[in-house]
């Protein structure tokens, strides 16, 4: 009996260390209803029934002043819609945020900083994130001029609210924790890690409509699979992606005169 209660007391006691150090993500939203959503589900999912992080949705509603639970109103100098209140957002932040625990506090918005992959992994690097989900026009601009907010934006165009683009954000990091992925060692072949487009994959059968795998990848022959999706990434990068391209000869080039002698 013994030997079958040590590893389940050592099974035990790793959870909780995993718990005690999970990545967290805390969501200021207007629908925490929405949470975790399709983050519950896959590799996501199960990381978070592990405990490898967590997700915790809070009601903004819940620092209203009114018995309407009312966070936005009409926008000063007139116009079309609502806008979110700095006072309320400021309430829910100071309760919820802690500046001193080195915790990012983050807004998703279409004015923001694109969300790279550089930046993703910054985020997976840290204990975790403090996301705040804008809705209606916009959010009153002195909450950002009050706390140290960093706007973050998943792509140029407008959502309904911050709450998808805040999924986007944990996805992406959440699947670089450790542990969350099988292969982890495939994460830095992905598209961006490299500042390049990923190379295109190929699987059975080995014949398909008429379509073969490149001989090059049936090789076995590694230095020359490499050499190959290496020329396949630069040239869809090239092809479909200039910015990426130009940024990444850019950089290619000033590592090339770091270590000229």
């Amino acid at each position: 009996m013994a030997c079958l209660i040590a590893p389940i007391q050592r099974k035990k006691e790793a959870k909780r260390k995993t718990l005690a150090t999970a990545w967290t993500a805390k969501i200021l939203t207007l629908y925490p209803d929405m949470f975790p959503g399709p983050l519950g589900a896959s590799v996501t999912g199960r990381a978070l029934t592990e405990g490898v992080w967590t997700c915790d949705a809070v009601d903004i509603r819940n620092y209203a002043h009114d018995k309407h639970k009312s966070v936005d109103d009409a926008p000063a100098g007139g116009g079309a819609g609502m806008v979110m209140r700095a006072d309320v957002l400021a309430e829910a932040i100071d309760d919820q945020w802690d500046p001193a625990a080195s915790v990012p506090l983050i807004c998703l918005s279409p004015r923001g900083e694109p969300l790279r992959q550089s930046l993703v992994r910054e985020f997976a690097e840290g204990p975790g994130i403090v996301a705040l989900c804008g809705r209606f026009e916009g959010i009153d601009q002195r909450l950002f001029e009050a706390r140290p907010i960093r706007e973050v934006s998943v792509g140029d165009y407008v959502l309904s609210g911050g709450e998808i683009a805040a999924m986007v954000l944990l996805d992406a990091s959440v699947r670089l924790l450790a542990g969350v992925l099988g292969a982890e060692e495939s994460l830095w072949e992905e598209s961006f890690d490299t500042g390049l487009l990923e190379y295109p994959h190929y699987t059975k059968p080995a014949l398909w409509q008429g379509r073969a795998i490149p001989d090059v990848l049936m090789s076995g022959h590694h230095g020359k699979i490499a050499a190959w999706r290496k020329q396949q990434a630069e040239d869809a990068t090239r092809a479909r992606r200039p910015d990426l391209w130009e940024r990444y000869e850019n950089l290619n080039n000033d590592l090339k005169k770091e270590n000229e002698p």
